[in-house]
């Protein structure tokens, strides 16, 4: 009855999280739960702001892994967790957590989560979602302004500094792990099914019932 992992990777603004809210609706809704790598930042709250705002959070040392992992094997455990929150705007994690429960299912998404070689070695299933640069620049650039509040001229700056490169050392490289490649993230339809049929093929060798 061991949960059944799926990690979901790609660039910044791939399309990532759309892809793995769109296999979310195609299961059961009590089938899958998700650990998102965006809220496991470190706490950056014994820096000032100046000191927060310097860090390259792209690169892979800007990652609590080891939080990460441990939730994770919770969760396949069978056992519930309490998940970080991060503050995007003050770069430090929030006082309330979010919980998770255990699943059947369980995704595991974020730009850098195949890099981590504990990290894959408990997932099933590795996707790799696959989007041109200058459509994740400017799903970047929109996300940031609007959501994050952040001045053009800092998310342009921080792209060309640490997001581009830190893609071009880590993420990139980072595919060969997918066992799919997939373009166009949560608009490929026909990637949602085909991983769906993989993961009730899974579940039925597991005998896990209710997956999808």
């Amino acid at each position: 009855m061991k949960p059944i992992v799926i990690g979901i990777a790609g660039g910044s603004a791939s399309g990532k999280t759309l892809f793995a809210r769109r296999l979310l609706d195609n299961l059961h809704a009590e089938a899958a739960a998700i650990l998102e790598l965006d809220g496991y930042y470190h706490d950056l709250a014994g820096l000032s702001f100046e000191e927060r705002k310097e860090v390259n959070f792209d690169h892979p040392r800007a990652l609590d892994i080891d939080l990460l992992v441990e939730h994770l094997e919770t969760l396949l455990r069978q056992e519930p967790v309490e998940t970080p929150i991060y503050d995007y705007v003050n770069h430090t994690r929030r006082p309330e957590t979010s919980p998770v429960p255990s699943r059947p299912i369980v995704i595991v998404e974020g730009i850098l989560v195949f890099h981590f070689e504990r990290l894959r070695d408990l997932m099933d299933i590795r996707i790799f979602v696959e989007t041109a640069s200058d459509v994740r620049l400017l799903r970047r650039i929109r996300r940031d302004i609007l959501k994050r509040g952040r001045a053009l001229d800092d998310v342009l700056e921080q792209y060309e500094t640490d997001v581009r490169p830190m893609h071009e050392a880590f993420v990139e490289p980072s595919k060969i792990h997918a066992d799919l490649v997939i373009p166009r993230g949560g608009e490929n339809h026909v990637a949602v099914d085909v991983l769906r049929s993989k993961i009730a093929q899974l579940a039925l060798a597991r005998g896990i019932g209710g997956e999808a």
